[in-house]
């Protein structure tokens, strides 16, 4: 009984002290740049330098890291291989899984800490889930996620209440350039062949076009990609399974047009007014010389670019977003603690 009270009393005194542990498990990219690890690193830097204990899970021990594609403004951040390692996991603890590594959460079934899911793609719910399976049942019974509608679907899907909202934070190195746009286009879609066969596409049917400089957006680093979609034109996103989409509102941010086909899941910031919106997407390479025509003739409306600007300033406020991470993390840290303490004072009723 008195072993039991220390430890508990030790749990308490680690939440107070910040020194219990917050894991994040991570996708290894091998060095590809992905909003949604970036995303990660954002809410883990914005925590360590709160001063709580954070951890950045992975795999294996070769993890390639982000800084070759971010930089080294996370190096800071602790990492941990979860091969041939004695993960360290005490009451106290939150773990962080995204909803991709169902298999994962299926391990951590007896794990005696928080777990929550970090759900930033409806698509991959089920990936490796088998059918039937449900978060509950490993033991996840909160959930962080980005957007009001992926909360909705989470919330029908997995029968959860205990959902947080998170927006992404659109970097700051996302600005708009003081020269004139160059006749390039950014394009970003979710499949690289389909990239590739729109810009064939688009060669093939207007010929008078091939001057243009079509970019594919992969393989950059965040400065490269920033400096990129400033100098572009225009900006082209194809992206149906997308349950955010921080790629149009960063070109937004950079002060450059965007035309993209609109996703399953429509997010709130889409609106007829701050993009070209289009459902068919063989009608793509159309839209695009008709966008092209327009822009030689300086015949695109100011009120697309303002509009579009007006929607990145709304994820762009890096206090909001810490403000957000550090609120919520307050409160699970709270829960937990509430929880140890009126443990505590039925064992020392007991005990007296």
């Amino acid at each position: 009984m008195e072993d039991k009270i220390t430890k508990i009393e030790q749990s308490i005194k680690n939440i107070l002290n910040k020194s219990a542990r917050i894991y994040f498990f991570v996708q290894d990219t091998k060095g590809n740049a992905k909003a949604s690890i970036k995303y990660i690193y954002d809410m883990a830097l914005t925590l360590k330098n709160d001063n709580y204990n954070v951890i950045i899970l992975h795999e294996k021990p070769d993890y390639f890291g982000v800084t070759n594609w971010l930089g080294n403004k996370y190096d800071g951040i602790q990492h941990q291989s979860v091969e041939g390692q004695n993960l360290q996991i005490a009451p106290e603890d939150i773990m962080i899984i995204p909803e991709i590594f169902g298999y994962v959460m299926s391990q951590l079934t007896n794990l005696p800490c928080t777990k929550i899911v970090l759900s930033q793609s409806y698509d991959y719910i089920f990936e490796t889930l088998q059918p039937g399976q449900t978060w509950q049942q490993f033991g996840f019974t909160k959930c962080i996620t980005t957007s009001e509608e992926q909360k909705s679907y989470v919330s029908k899907m997995m029968r959860m209440s205990a959902i947080d909202i998170i927006e992404p934070l659109i970097d700051e190195s996302f600005s708009k350039s003081k020269l004139p746009s160059k006749p390039i286009i950014s394009v970003m879609f979710r499949e690289q062949r389909d990239s590739v066969n729109f810009i064939k596409s688009f060669y093939q049917k207007y010929p008078q076009f091939r001057w243009i400089t079509f970019r594919d957006m992969r393989g950059l680093s965040q400065d490269e990609f920033a400096n990129t979609l400033k100098e572009s034109m225009l900006s082209v996103w194809n992206d149906r399974t997308s349950s955010f989409g921080t790629f149009p509102i960063e070109s937004m941010k950079s002060g450059v047009a965007v035309m993209g086909v609109i996703p399953k899941l429509i997010p709130s910031w889409l609106n007829e007014d701050n993009g070209i919106w289009v459902q068919d997407e063989i009608r793509l390479v159309d839209f695009v010389a008709d966008f092209v025509q327009n822009w030689l003739e300086d015949n695109v409306s100011e009120k697309l670019y303002e509009n579009g600007f007006k929607t990145a300033e709304k994820y762009s406020d890096t206090n909001k977003f810490n403000g957000l991470i550090l609120q919520s993390f307050q409160s699970y840290f709270n829960t937990i603690r509430q929880n140890f303490e009126t443990e505590l004072n039925k064992l020392q009723l007991i005990e007296n």
